[in-house]
C-alpha cells in the first residue's frame, strides 16, 4: 500500500458543507509547499467540496455518501444503502490509489472512506474542529491513529490518541489583501458569511434590515450556493460563494464580521484578528464553540431564535461606533486557537508517512 518514500500520498476526504473541507486543504497547502507529497480529494457528487477542491487545484473523487440521522426518518432506509455502496466504492479507489494516510475532519462522506482505509492498513488521522464531537468523527475515531483537536478539553474525549494542536488556517486568510469589491473609503464594512452553503437566518435578518444597515455601512454578503439575493444597491455587495482569496480580502477589509460559528469561518476571523458578531446555527455544535468565545469574552454572540431584524441592525451599529471595544474583541478573538497548528499537524503526517 505505499509510494516511494519521495513521492507520499494523502487520501483526504470530507464535505457536505465548506466547514470539514478547509481545515484539509489549509494541510495540503503546506504540504504542497514542502514538496514530496500529491493529493486526492474524496468527497460527494454535489457538494461544495468539489468546487473548493479544484479550485485549490487537487484531483478529485466522488462517492455515494448517506447520512444517519438520530431521529427517526424513512431516508435513512436510503441513506444506509449509500454508506454501503460508498464504502466500496471507496475501498476499491484506495485500492487503486494507494495512499500513504488518510486524512478527514469530519462529515458523513469521510466515514466510509476511514472505516475502508482501516481495513486497507492504511493509517488514519481525524481532526476534530468543534467543541462537541460529531456522530461522524465517533464513527470514526477507533480506526485513527492519532487525533488532532482543536480545543485542550477535547483530549478528554479520545484519550491517548488525542493531541491538541489547535485548527489549521489557509495561510491566504491571513496573507491576501486586496479590493475586488470595490469598497468606498467613507463608511466601514461589514462583511457577513454564513459558511459555504449560506445561513438563511442570517441572510433574513440582513435583507430585513437592509435599509437601515445601509445608511451606516457598507456590507459585504456571502449568501451561500444557491441562495443568491437580487437586490441591488452601491453600498452592498452580494457573492453566493467565495473562494479562499476572495474569503480573506472579504475579512481583510471588514472593520466588523457576521459570522455562523463554524470553527473554519471562527478561524480566519482568529487569524486575521477581527472583531466578530456570531449568530450559531440554532440547537447545534455550533452553540458549544460560541460559548467559549462569550467567555474569552472574544466576540458578541447572538441567539437567532429571539433576535430581530431590528436588534441585529443596533448590535452591528453600536460596534461599529465603538472602536476600542471592537479592538478588544479583535485582540481576544485573535488569542483564542492555539497557534502553530499547520505546522504540527503537518510534522503529524511526515512522521506517520515515515513509518
Amino acid at each position: 500500500m505505499r509510494n516511494e518514500p519521495s513521492n507520499k500520498k494523502i487520501l483526504l476526504t470530507g464535505g457536505g458543507t465548506a466547514g470539514s473541507v478547509s481545515p484539509l486543504l489549509a494541510i495540503a497547502q503546506d504540504l504542497r509547499a514542502r514538496g514530496g507529497f500529491e493529493f486526492i480529494f474524496v468527497g460527494t457528487k454535489k457538494g461544495i467540496e468539489k468546487q473548493m477542491v479544484r479550485e485549490a487545484g487537487l484531483a478529485y473523487r466522488a462517492i455515494l455518501a448517506g447520512k444517519l440521522r438520530r431521529y427517526f426518518s424513512w431516508q435513512n432506509f436510503l441513506d444506509i444503502c449509500k454508506i454501503k455502496l460508498g464504502f466500496w466504492q471507496a475501498f476499491f479507489l484506495i485500492l487503486q490509489e494507494k495512499p500513504d494516510l488518510i486524512l478527514s475532519a469530519g462529515s458523513f462522506v469521510a466515514v466510509p472512506v476511514v472505516w475502508a482505509g482501516w481495513l486497507l492498513r492504511v493509517p488514519v488521522l481525524i481532526h476534530q474542529q468543534d467543541v462537541r464531537p460529531g456522530l461522524a468523527n465517533k464513527l470514526m475515531v477507533p480506526f485513527a491513529r492519532v487525533i488532532t483537536v482543536t480545543f485542550e478539553k477535547s483530549l478528554a474525549d479520545y484519550g491517548k490518541k488525542a493531541i491538541w494542536t489547535g485548527n489549521p488556517v489557509r495561510q491566504s486568510s491571513v496573507k491576501e489583501k486586496g479590493n475586488r469589491f470595490n469598497l468606498k473609503n467613507n463608511l466601514p464594512v461589514v462583511f457577513v458569511v454564513g459558511g459555504g452553503t449560506g445561513a438563511e437566518g442570517i441572510n433574513k435578518l440582513v435583507m430585513e434590515g437592509l435599509d437601515n444597515l445601509l445608511v451606516f455601512c457598507q456590507i459585504i454578503h456571502s449568501t451561500g450556493k444557491g441562495k443568491m439575493i437580487a437586490r441591488r444597491h452601491e453600498n452592498y455587495y452580494p457573492i453566493e460563494f467565495l473562494n479562499a482569496g476572495e474569503m480573506a480580502e472579504a475579512i481583510a477589509a471588514a472593520d466588523l464580521v457576521v459570522s455562523r460559528a463554524g470553527l473554519g469561518a471562527l478561524t480566519e476571523i482568529s487569524a486575521a484578528g477581527k472583531p466578530a458578531i456570531i449568530i450559531p446555527m440554532p440547537d447545534s455544535h455550533q452553540e458549544d464553540n460560541a460559548a467559549i468565545l462569550l467567555e474569552k469574552n472574544a466576540a458578541v454572540v447572538l441567539n437567532q431564535k429571539i433576535l430581530t431584524a431590528d436588534e441585529f441592525v443596533v448590535a452591528v451599529k453600536v460596534l461599529l461606533d465603538n472602536a476600542a471595544e471592537r479592538e478588544k474583541l479583535g485582540k481576544n478573538i485573535g488569542l483564542l486557537f492555539k497557534k502553530g497548528a499547520n505546522e504540527k499537524i503537518v510534522s503529524l503526517i511526515k512522521d506517520i508517512c515515515s513509518m
